[in-house]
């Protein structure tokens, strides 16, 4: 390992620069910043005193980080990205904390993008170029805009399957395995006559349990996220019985997204796999049974956590 290359021309103060790591010129450091190793800091950046920078992180030019943001191991920050730590700027006061913003291991934030205070940038996730973020953001996820919504999910297989209603891709009735194991795709049959159409299903063949719960999700705003979470013991069946939206799983090693938007079909989440919905159409309407009654021991809500787990102990 090499020692940290600090450039005549920057200004650096800090408490600790890890080997390896190169700040140019024109950098300014303030007295107390922590700078990791591998990292590059490039021309005209300013990072404050309370703020603490991981390994390998590169930061490029004309971006500020203010005093209570931590950015973790393998983040990348592209040009003029611009943070904030006061939701209620005033000029001259100071609040007794600054809001603190975390950017997780290995995302990356696009150029020109805005980071409002206090959010988590989530593990491997995404920030398109100008993306002006005012949630936090989930981990994997790609987002874009202003406001910044979610616009799909990184390393996830899409197979024909995520769009059911895409010409040349609806499948037969049955049961049909995904990429993660445990989590089926199932198509009831559509019924149709002169009265209307019908799509009924039997516990035990078509949902693979007795459902002990039942509830509806709707009049989710096309921006929203729900779910974001899994668990330990419950099995939950979904099924989208009035239009669309798209659901992410993640068993801790692959992630695969499909897209619900016909009653005939749902998709079978069993314990300890992580999903999420977006993209909900403004008419959109899930149904979920669930395998157990409502247990808030039984969710994982923080991914990180989840990862532990699964590590822990291997889905068999």
């Amino acid at each position: 390992m090499a020692e940290p290359f600090i450039h005549p021309q920057a200004s650096c103060e800090a408490a600790r620069v890890g080997d390896d790591t190169r700040v140019w010129g024109f950098a300014v450091v303030a007295k107390g910043a922590v700078i990791g190793s591998g990292c590059n800091i490039c021309s005209h950046t300013f990072i404050e005193g309370a703020v603490t920078v991981g390994d390998r992180v590169t930061i490029k030019s004309g971006v500020q980080l203010w005093d209570g943001v931590t950015i973790e191991d393998d983040v990348f920050v592209g040009p003029n990205a611009t943070f904030t730590n006061d939701p209620f700027p005033r000029s001259g006061e100071r609040p007794d904390s600054w809001a603190a913003t975390l950017v997780c291991r290995g995302a990356s934030i696009g150029a020109n993008a805005t980071i409002l205070p206090g959010l988590t940038i989530g593990r491997s996730a995404m920030v398109g170029a100008g993306a002006v973020v005012t949630r936090s953001v989930p981990p994997h996820a790609i987002v874009a805009g202003n406001p910044a919504r979610i616009r799909g999910y990184d390393s996830v297989n899409r197979s024909p399957r995520a769009d059911s209603g895409r010409a040349g891709t609806r499948f037969e009735t049955g049961v049909h395995p995904t990429s993660i194991p445990g989590v089926n795709l199932r198509r009831t049959a559509l019924r149709r006559d002169l009265r209307g159409s019908l799509v009924a299903a039997e516990f035990g063949a078509d949902v693979p349990f007795e459902p002990r719960r039942s509830f509806f999700v709707f009049d989710v705003p096309g921006s929203e996220i729900r779910g974001e979470h899994a668990h330990r013991t419950c099995h939950q069946f979904l099924t989208c019985v009035r239009g669309a939206c798209s659901i992410l799983v993640d068993d801790g090693s692959t992630r695969e997204e499909f897209r619900l938007d016909d009653p005939t079909l749902g998709i079978e989440i069993p314990p300890r796999v992580w999903s999420s919905q977006f993209g909900h159409t403004p008419d959109s309407m899930l149904h979920v049974l669930a395998s157990h009654p409502y247990d808030a021991e039984d969710y994982i809500r923080d991914y990180e956590q989840f990862l532990a787990e699964i590590r822990s102990s291997p889905r068999s």
